[in-house]
């Protein structure tokens, strides 16, 4: 049996009993290391579990997949996951592959940013589809993004933005060497994600929909003991908000609900937030 297991969003508190149970009946478990990280590292995982964790970043899952298939076909093998298994698209491809062999799987779901982020103010069924922000480079500057905020804009619907993670990152000098050599880790803030976003809109010219004083949320270690929330315009996120450290999130926001509104003005840096936010509603509403 395959289990993919999520260990929720911060320690080992967060684990739940029927994962706890699975995990020490299993006699491999992989710790995957790749979509996001957790408030604890992997040897007080070990320390809290009994047992060894065998650390899964992306070169080895895409290049010992078969491996870990064939094992549990013979045994149990469980996959941890930070936050919930299925929040990340890229364990699909293991599910997918283990029906194949019909090796059977169990998923153990767990809390993950795409339910916690309710934590904002925003209630959850006025989000629209999520989007990935990466960092962009000299010579690839994609702006898809950004266009499917705007539809969810358009639509009055909130979008929850995920920021992108570079572990275990190649170093291009490297590429033609025989020995590998990596960056260090870079995890995108939501001022970089800000900054992205309005450099977008202006490029893909909707400015009436995305500008500096668009609403938006930062959000920061989110079920962590040092959760962090900031309510802001898109120009004050983008030069003056700093969340500290990863990881972060950001929410740009649709229209309003009054609930919404009095909620969001616990966290916000804004003064005058009753009028941004009616602007922000009838500008929707146009």
């Amino acid at each position: 049996m395959l289990y993919f297991i999520g260990l929720g969003l911060a320690d080992v508190d967060d684990l739940t009993v029927k994962g706890l149970r699975i995990i020490k009946n299993c006699k491999e478990v992989y710790l995957e290391t790749y979509t996001t990280i957790l408030q604890v590292d992997q040897k007080t995982l070990e320390e809290y579990l009994g047992i060894q964790l065998i650390p899964a970043d992306r070169e080895l899952v895409e290049l010992s997949a078969d491996k870990i298939l064939k094992n549990a076909g013979e045994y149990d093998v469980a996959f941890l996951v930070g936050g919930d298994p299925l929040s990340a698209t890229t364990h699909t491809d293991l599910i997918l592959r283990a029906v194949e062999l019909n090796i059977p799987y169990k998923i153990i779901h767990n809390a993950s940013i795409m339910n916690a982020i309710g934590s904002c103010g925003l209630q959850l069924y006025h989000f629209g589809e999520t989007v990935s922000i990466v960092f962009w480079t000299d010579t690839w500057r994609p702006t898809s993004f950004c266009e499917k905020i705007i539809a969810n804009r358009r639509r009055g619907l909130h979008t929850l933005c995920l920021l992108d993670i570079k572990v275990k990152e190649q170093d291009e000098a490297s590429y033609m060497k025989k020995t590998k050599t990596y960056l260090p880790p870079r995890f995108m803030t939501t001022a970089q994600a800000a900054s992205q976003i309005l450099e977008s809109a202006k490029q893909l010219q909707v400015e009436d929909l995305i500008n500096d004083k668009t609403l938006c949320i930062g959000a920061a270690r989110i079920g962590w003991s040092d959760e962090k929330f900031v309510t802001t315009t898109l120009r004050r996120m983008a030069d003056e908000v700093d969340l500290g450290r990863p990881l972060h999130s950001l929410v740009i926001v649709g229209q309003l609900h009054p609930l919404e509104i009095d909620y969001l003005k616990i966290n916000t840096l804004e003064s005058s937030f009753d009028q941004l936010a009616l602007e922000n509603n009838q500008c929707l509403n146009r």
